[in-house]
């Protein structure tokens, strides 16, 4: 064997080219840099986690299960880019006994409305549009729209006025269009939409998104535009937008510019026949608050809409994931529109993005962006999220945040409303802060 001594190694370094040790350099520092943005699922140990207190979670969520408060949980938290909690619990189908396992697939209606916001972003950074853009500027039926004065619950008739302005795509991102819910709104805007046959987007439609937002235009806005804060069917609309801005359905949008690229293998609008068994069941609570199943025409929504052929694609609720496929959506943001190297948005669109926009509060004490709920420093103090932390959740009882500060993403997931117990969310987020070393 040759052996090389450590001066001779030296020597040989001192005589090596700097043109041949730059690249060399540039290429590890580029992959530390790849690395860093991607979830990192080893088991090694983060440093800033306490693991003893962290485990708490885990006698928390087995004793609602125990309890029957609760069926099946899937928890996750992502710390500095980390992996260091992903647990199922309980069962996805108490009847069989199947156990929830972490990859289970969920229902996670509203949630969708965080990526068809990012979705219409992506084509704002495209040139698309201008956020205070009309509406009425690519769909005509929401030009010239009028406000709800007098209603009439007898015959559900009404009196309008004229909008003071057009709705923007801005009023669409913040919930102040005067847009309201469908099946689940107030109730003179429920009776106004279900007399003209507006969908809630919760379920399946047999039905074409555009001819039904092109309706919801010709409809009454609830209150002139940007007066308040309302949840509504403005990002069914946006979805809706992005289909007829971008020339494609709203499934091939996302796949093409936002799941192919992340590297979100198991979030559908359609989930496919071969992964249809990793369906949690949907519950909900008798006149007794017993857990029972989700029947196929409990509230109008049939639980199994994920793998019916669907061409009506909600923006606002249409989509099933799993807590890790949306757990890599949220740390993109948090890297500041960047994950695997793949970029969706820039960082200050993302910056945009999870920044307030209103004049006034929602929820008592938080703001939102063009998209998200925001916790203000008033929020902060009222709870374990740090100011900044961004947030939103889901009908049948799936919730998120992403943290910048704590640099934390963290899903818990249920399929079970109204839900007597739906404190556990609660306490499972002062739980991952209490395991927090800084």
């Amino acid at each position: 064997m040759h052996l090389v001594s450590s001066a001779a190694k030296h020597d040989c370094m001192k005589r090596t080219p700097l043109y041949v040790l730059l690249p060399i350099a540039v290429s590890v520092l580029s992959f530390l840099s790849l690395s860093a943005q991607v979830i990192n699922r080893s088991n090694s140990a983060n440093p800033n986690i306490d693991y003893a207190r962290l485990a708490r979670i885990d006698t928390l969520i087995n004793n609602y299960v125990k309890n029957d408060w609760i069926k099946g949980v899937v928890t996750l938290v992502v710390k500095d880019n980390q992996l260091v909690q992903y647990k199922g619990y309980g069962f996805a189908d108490a009847a069989t006994q199947k156990l929830m396992t972490a990859d289970a697939m969920f229902r996670i209606m509203s949630q969708t409305k965080a990526i068809t916001s990012i979705g219409i972003m992506i084509l704002y950074e495209q040139g698309k549009f201008l956020l205070d853009q009309p509406v009425g500027n690519f769909i005509p039926e929401f030009r010239n729209q009028v406000v709800l004065d007098k209603f009439n619950p007898a015959d559900t008739t009404y009196t309008t006025v004229p909008a003071k302005r057009n709705i923007t795509i801005r009023d669409l991102l913040t919930h102040t269009s005067g847009i309201d819910y469908a099946a689940i709104g107030t109730s003179t805007m429920k009776a106004i939409y279900a007399r003209a046959g507006i969908p809630s987007g919760l379920g399946f439609f047999d039905a074409d998104l555009l001819t039904q937002m092109k309706k919801l235009g010709k409809l009454p806005l609830a209150f002139q535009p940007g007066e308040k804060f309302q949840y509504g069917l403005n990002t069914d609309l946006l979805g809706c937008l992005i289909e007829v801005i971008s020339g494609q359905t709203l499934d091939e949008f996302f796949r093409k510019n936002i799941f192919e690229p992340l590297g979100m293998k198991d979030t559908y609008f359609n989930v496919p026949a071969s992964k249809a068994n990793r369906l949690a069941r949907v519950y909900t609570e008798d006149s007794l608050k017993q857990i029972i199943p989700w029947s196929h025409t409990f509230r109008n929504i049939d639980p199994d809409y994920p793998t019916m052929n669907k061409r009506y694609f909600s923006g606002g609720a249409g989509l099933s994931s799993t807590a890790f496929d949306y757990a890599i959506f949220l740390q993109m943001l948090l890297n500041g529109g960047l994950y695997n190297g793949k970029r969706i948005l820039s960082p200050r669109t993302v910056e945009m993005i999870t920044s307030n926009q209103l004049d006034f509060h929602i929820n008592g004490s938080n703001d939102f962006g063009l998209g998200f709920e925001i916790v203000t420093e008033k929020g902060a103090n009222l709870g374990p999220k740090n100011k900044g932390s961004f947030s939103w959740g889901g009908y049948y009882g799936t919730t998120y945040w992403a943290d910048p500060k704590a640099k934390l993403v963290c899903l818990i997931m249920t399929q079970h409303t109204p839900n007597s117990h739906g404190d556990l969310a609660q306490k499972f987020t002062a739980m991952v802060y209490s395991s927090l070393k800084n």
